[in-house]
């Protein structure tokens, strides 16, 4: 991974309304300022409704803002087509989710090698890269495993490997650990911070769990489409 491939993001202003003008109208965002720097470690905490996934979808470039600027490196992303926007999120940005949205009909190797595959990487490269990120993800020897055949804990880190395929500088984890018990949540929450290490990534977790979002050292709470809270950890 090159230095330049771990965006620099900085939220300017940000309203995201659904429905604007409706009866149903849901103002989700705010008026929202945030700075990334590169490599951060961020959790963002608050509870349901509060905007969370609102903003992950906009850092991530899976919605855009209904007012305000989104900007990668200072340049603006938010209202980019959305072929230029496919493209930056396919090689550079890794999604996790709480539900692993593995494929059911593929092996644990074929669910990794997906975005490698719409990236155009070729076939002796997606097979080696696949079978080392499995090893990185603790799965070595469950390559050919199916979906059904693999416990929730290992779904998630097939699900992490999936998301690291492209060597992506941002990492969004969106309750990545809501399916898991506390074993597993521990181990996840471990492998997520020791692969956003080893990669210098920036890795921004979303949850309404207060003791998953103490494992990030800078926390964000949100309430009602606003950050009333910014601290980061000495």
């Amino acid at each position: 991974m090159t230095a330049s491939s771990v965006p620099s993001i900085v939220l300017r202003g940000v309203t995201r309304t659904y429905g604007a003008g409706s009866p149903d109208e849901v103002r989700a965002l705010r008026g929202v300022d945030l700075a990334i720097p590169p490599g951060e470690t961020l959790s963002i905490e608050g509870p349901s409704g509060c905007g969370k996934t609102s903003l992950l979808n906009l850092l991530g470039l899976l919605d855009r803002p209904t007012a305000g600027d989104v900007l990668w490196d200072d340049a603006p992303v938010g209202s980019k087509g959305e072929r230029e926007r496919a493209r930056l999120r396919l090689e550079r940005v890794g999604f996790i989710f709480q539900r692993f949205y593995l494929l059911p009909t593929l092996t644990t190797r074929e669910n990794v090698e997906l975005p490698m595959r719409a990236a155009g990487v070729p076939r002796d490269e997606r097979l080696k890269r696949s079978r080392e990120l499995v090893a990185e993800v603790g799965l070595a020897g469950r390559e050919r495993a199916f979906p059904h055949q693999l416990s929730g804990g290992e779904e998630q880190r097939v699900a992490v490997a999936r998301a690291l395929a492209n060597e992506p500088g941002l990492l969004l984890a969106d309750e990545p650990t809501g399916e898991l018990d506390s074993t597993n949540t521990d181990a996840i929450l471990e492998l997520l911070r020791s692969v956003q290490q080893r990669r210098s990534a920036t890795l921004v977790l979303v949850t309404h769990n207060p003791v998953v979002a103490r494992r990030a050292r800078r926390h964000v709470t949100m309430h009602d489409g606003t950050i009333e809270r910014d601290v980061r950890e000495a």
